[in-house]
């Protein structure tokens, strides 16, 4: 291989790539990562910045496309399928996240291609589901935020739905897929067979709303936006100091004497108002100001010194630059160097799992299109001549 492997964990699995924008690549990074051989399949001439997922050079597409190969291969002509059918006889996995008709369409669906490899694993992100009412409509990440039910708990009270900062919808559906992956080559251990696993932003989405969910199912609770306080532990939330603002998440009676003591206001721990969790979840609005009015004293660096002496959860509130100069996520590691073709030095984020004896890196900065052609294609029987004609012919 023209590229080295930035793990030796899944270095036994060869992958195909058909993924495009977000969910799907987000899937795939999580092999390419622990070092699967993974095939990126892209159309020979493209200038759809939107289906990449942004332009090449961008800090996106180079973040979620490092440690791949790349094979342009025009998916609409006979001999490109004809080429993506020779590679998937012997792949151990296939991630798409077309609409769900567009496999069928070309021939490449799950069906069509375990019959020649009953060990496949096919995976498939979609909007919505592979079946069922909303197969075809269009997915997007906030479209499944708002469905999903994340905007009706995000952000303050009587400001309408809020969308969170990252598209979590695309990257937990991404990564619930690499999970399903995972399980799916386990299980292939045991039965010798591959099969088919999906997932959607929909579903993603309804599983993370978790606590939120269940408050719903098992006790017919409507939870609410609720700003930057915990729908049900108070006082956690954000509370202004002299100098900005910090985190305080004050969770058990235990936390709410240490932290009353911490601030040196037993007579708060002693009001009746807020004897026990329920009371101060009753009077949050009451509590904060008063809190408020302690932090807003002292800076927040002063104040995160002392509650994290006393045992308090607390933290400050960085932009994202103070986050990557903070000295633990340096520590961690996770910003990890790479040179990439159209960029030169440069830092992304790496994965954010420690393993003690098959690490993953970031071996490889995201290919050219059509970087490994001739390779790929070499290696699964095409002579120099084929190659020469198929490039001739917009194949590749």
């Amino acid at each position: 291989m023209a590229i080295e492997r930035a793990s030796t964990a899944l270095s036994r699995f060869k992958v195909l790539d058909l993924t495009r924008v977000r969910s799907g690549p987000t899937c795939v990074r999580q092999l390419a990562d622990w070092g699967a051989d993974v095939i990126k399949i892209e159309m020979p001439v493209t200038d759809d910045a939107g289906a990449l997922g942004g332009p090449r050079s961008g800090s996106d597409f180079q973040n979620l496309h490092r440690n791949k190969r790349s094979l342009t291969l025009d998916l609409k002509q006979r001999d490109g399928i004809a080429i993506f059918k020779k590679l998937a006889r012997d792949a151990d996995v296939i991630v798409e996240n077309f609409r769900p008709d567009v496999k069928k369409r070309l021939g490449i669906d799950y069906e069509t291609l375990s019959v020649d490899n009953p060990k496949l694993v096919y995976a498939s992100i979609s909007g919505f589901g592979q079946d069922g009412p909303y197969r075809d409509r269009p997915g997007f990440d906030q479209i499944a935020q708002g469905m999903g039910g994340l905007m009706s708990i995000t952000g303050k009270p009587g400001e309408g739905p809020m969308r969170v900062g990252i598209p979590i919808a695309d990257l937990t559906a991404g990564i619930f897929a690499s999970q399903a992956i995972m399980i799916a080559l386990l299980e292939r251990e045991v039965s010798g067979k591959g099969q088919w696993v999906q997932t959607s932003l929909l579903q993603a989405q309804v599983f993370m709303l978790d606590f939120q969910a269940s408050r719903w199912l098992m006790d017919q609770d409507v939870p609410k936006q609720a700003g930057n306080n915990h729908p049900t532990s108070i006082p956690t939330g954000v509370f202004a100091t002299s100098d900005g603002y910090m985190n305080l998440a004050v969770a058990g009676q235990e936390i709410w004497i240490r932290f009353c003591k911490a601030i040196e206001r037993m007579d708060i721990a002693e009001n009746p108002a807020y004897a026990d969790g329920k009371l101060r979840s009753k009077n949050r609005d009451a509590l904060n100001a008063e809190i408020e009015e302690v932090t807003k004293t002292r800076p927040t660096a002063e104040w995160v010194d002392r509650f994290n002496a006393a045992g308090v959860p607390c933290g400050e509130i960085n932009a994202i630059d103070q986050v990557f100069a903070n000295p633990q996520v340096q520590h961690l590691g996770i910003a990890q160097p790479v040179n990439s073709h159209e960029r030169g030095a440069s830092r992304l984020v790496g994965q954010p799992i420690i393993m003690s004896r098959t690490p993953s890196r970031i071996a490889a900065p995201p290919p050219t299109a059509g970087e490994h052609n001739d390779e790929v294609l070499r290696d699964i029987g095409y002579s120099d001549d084929d190659i020469a004609r198929l490039r001739a012919d917009g194949v590749i």
